[in-house]
């Protein structure tokens, strides 16, 4: 039994200074302190916990290190990238703190490719969520819980029993700060590059108590175990970005024309209305560099002629970052790739003029990039926050061929977990940056002479 401290935080807790461009909490002196063989595998708890073991399989939990763009993100750009530059190894290591916490603690790092069935594929399993004790340091992160295998399990219920193993009930493990240790992350040049369990703790679902587990883990009546009274069981879902249902409808549309009716050469302006009704973070959250959410408004004439409406600009900093546009991005990948000169790939990959909600990351250099560990600044933070409303305005001088008539305009909010031109550079599976549609509106105008 031992529990684990993450170095850089309590650097933090101590008020001691991090040294600029180090990993604040990389854990690099404490890899290979605790074998394999002392966690549970979780088949062992499937005998008992069927229902939840199932649902574990389902999960990104259990995918977050055989994930195919996980896969390739770690193994053919952070790997890659650090055998160029040194300095970053212990960051890139440090990843598998959150991505296969067993391998990390094993000491098995680089771990093997999933392909090779080592215990790195457990990912986040049952025995590391449920063996987790705390968190040292004032703010979660970069994995800083502290751990200790062993018979004894924390769960969310007092008093229950089990015949393989003692259990005992965890204030922490029902908390968000718990999911903050993985949730959000800070790069080696300091930069917080997630920040989910910190949006959600500025936002109101904090004040009124309702943490992650509300939404990403929802109780419902049924027995957590084989021999288990029959009560209200925490499902393990952890349905998020990944899961097209969540997705949906998470921001609601409205939109309206200023005008119901107009001379054929007049000018239409449109307002869309995008509200976050359901997350308790901001939209996109997480792997925002990775991430794409955009509006894309259309409108149709009488006679079925479709034209695409740019959004206008409201004139703050770093707006150019999120109105779609067709420049380069992303020339940092060639520090990966072995290939300095590497000019760059389209950055956005959406039709131009459309309104992009994100937060631009930037490399050392400036330049935008989707490589979380090179990040040490960003642009604007353009993204819904939590019962965020955002209005965007669409002005259009109606086209000379625009047919007499209805017109009909919808707007239709997009999600992508990864910008299309890095995906198809990278070769990532296409159902990996799929288009999700979050939310449509629609409204209509009349055009007469």
């Amino acid at each position: 039994m031992r529990s684990i401290i993450w170095p850089g935080v309590l650097a933090i807790a101590l008020g001691l200074a991090i040294p600029a461009g180090a990993a604040p909490a990389a854990g690099a002196d404490l890899k290979g302190t605790i074998p394999y063989d002392e966690f549970e595998r979780p088949e062992v708890c499937a005998s008992c916990h069927v229902d939840i073991y199932q649902q574990w399989t389902q999960a990104m939990m259990s995918q977050a290190f055989t994930h195919h763009w996980d896969e390739i993100e770690y193994f053919e750009l952070a790997v890659e990238h650090a055998k160029h530059d040194p300095s970053l190894k212990d960051a890139v290591d440090g990843c598998n703190g959150c991505h296969t916490p067993m391998a990390y603690l094993a000491g098995d790092v680089t771990p093997p490719r999933p392909s090779e069935g080592s215990r790195a594929n457990e990912s986040v399993n049952c025995d590391i969520c449920h063996t987790i004790t705390g968190v040292h340091g004032d703010t979660p992160f970069n994995f800083n819980w502290t751990i200790e295998p062993g018979r004894l399990k924390y769960g969310n219920k007092p008093g229950v029993s089990s015949p393989h193993h003692d259990t005992a009930e965890s204030d922490f493990i029902q908390s968000a700060e718990f999911c903050g240790t993985c949730h959000n992350e800070q790069s080696p040049h300091g930069a917080w590059v997630k920040s989910t369990q910190l949006e959600w703790a500025e936002g109101p679902y904090a004040e009124e108590g309702v943490p992650c587990h509300t939404c990403h883990m929802p109780k419902a009546h049924g027995r957590n175990a084989k021999m288990a009274e029959p009560g209200m069981v925490s499902q393990h879902l952890f349905h998020g970005a990944h899961d097209e249902g969540k997705v949906g409808g998470s921001v609601e549309l409205r939109m309206h024309p200023q005008v119901r009716e107009l001379l054929f050469d007049d000018t239409a302006v449109l307002k869309v209305q995008l509200f976050n009704a359901k997350a308790g973070h901001k939209i996109p959250t997480g792997s925002v560099e990775d991430r794409i959410v955009w509006l894309h408004v259309e409108a149709t004439d009488s006679d079925g002629t479709t034209y695409h409406l740019p959004v206008d600009e409201k004139g703050f900093d770093g707006e150019e970052y999120t109105i779609a546009a067709d420049v380069l991005a992303y020339q940092d990948l060639g520090l990966a790739k072995g290939n300095p000169d590497f000019e760059g790939l389209p950055r956005d990959g959406v039709p131009v003029g459309d309104r992009i909600f994100r937060k631009p990351y930037f490399d050392p250099q400036g330049r935008m990039t989707i490589m979380q560990w090179n990040t040490k600044s960003f642009g604007p933070d353009y993204r819904l926050g939590p019962r965020e409303t955002k209005i965007e305005t669409f002005t259009w001088p109606l086209p000379e061929d625009i047919a007499l008539g209805e017109v009909t305009v919808t707007a239709t909010l997009n999600y992508k977990l990864l910008v299309e031109p890095v995906a198809r550079y990278l070769d990532v599976p296409a159902e990996e940056y799929a288009t999700v549609v979050i939310n449509t509106a629609s409204t209509t105008f009349e055009v007469y002479d």
